[in-house]
């Protein structure tokens, strides 16, 4: 099996030209409306302290924005404006390292927010691209809109840091991940994180990646995590149904990786 770092020598690359190539979006004008945007968008941490006005406002600032298939939302290094609640579809964030290449990152889903830590930021610069999986709808929001919203009321301020303290938990906690060293405990801990109760209980997950970005996320090539999948498929530990997969015994699975 190969290491991390053989691993990450041999991921596929997409030379920084191409990317460039993709188009940005420019400029939006359509208002935000609607209670299927604006009710998830409530319940979110950076939202629901938010009194009915103050939330308002910041609505009728924020725009909601259609994206196409693999359209970039932002490139890397561009001023930061504005950050992002997904409404619907999925969004990939990756890095383009100085020999071009293209590291995955994360993947957000409806009802997340990103790019958010913009809101504190000095100078606000994207550290990433965002980019459209299929097509999906976003929500711009304002960074100074919702900076002097949390200059204005300290709860508002408590409330965004509790946020970032648990994104902090969960970023160290994929950390945590790529920091294994064999290929095969990686992919193992990363489709664990994926149960809705962890290994306590076996289920079916849906990979929020192609597999091919799957494989980008865990530093390892195309071909090593395929291989690795099947080897799990072979031993009866996964049931693979396209990007579906069916774990039965989650604490059999993490055994083998310990």
């Amino acid at each position: 099996m190969h290491d991390m770092e053989g691993d990450k020598a041999m991921m596929a690359t997409q030379p920084a030209q191409t990317r460039y190539a993709k188009p940005v979006v420019l400029a939006v004008n359509e208002l935000t409306n609607g209670e299927s945007v604006l009710q998830p968008m409530r319940s979110h941490a950076l939202f629901n302290t938010l009194s009915d006005a103050d939330f308002e406002n910041l609505v009728l600032q924020s725009r909601r924005l259609r994206l196409g298939h693999h359209q970039l939302l932002y490139r890397q290094d561009m001023p930061a404006h504005h950050f992002f609640f997904v409404v619907s579809g999925r969004l990939r964030l990756y890095r383009l390292d100085s020999s071009g290449i293209d590291r995955t990152l994360d993947s957000i889903a409806p009802g997340d927010c990103f790019a958010e830590v913009m809101i504190y930021a000095d100078p606000a610069r994207y550290a990433c691209y965002a980019e459209a999986l299929k097509s999906s709808e976003v929500l711009m929001i304002p960074v100074k809109a919702y900076q002097e919203l949390l200059d204005s009321k300290p709860e508002y301020a408590n409330a965004a840091l509790r946020h970032y303290a648990m994104r902090a938990v969960s970023r160290f906690h994929d950390l945590e991940i790529m920091t294994v060293q064999n290929a095969r405990d990686r992919l193992i801990r990363y489709l664990i994180d994926l149960l809705p109760n962890g290994v306590s209980e076996g289920g079916e997950v849906e990979l929020p990646l192609p597999k091919c970005l799957v494989a980008s996320r865990l530093a390892m090539q195309p071909e090593t995590f395929s291989r690795i999948l099947a080897d799990l498929k072979s031993n009866g530990l996964v049931r693979v149904n396209r990007s579906k997969l069916f774990i039965s015994d989650p604490k059999r699975l993490i055994e083998i990786s310990q």
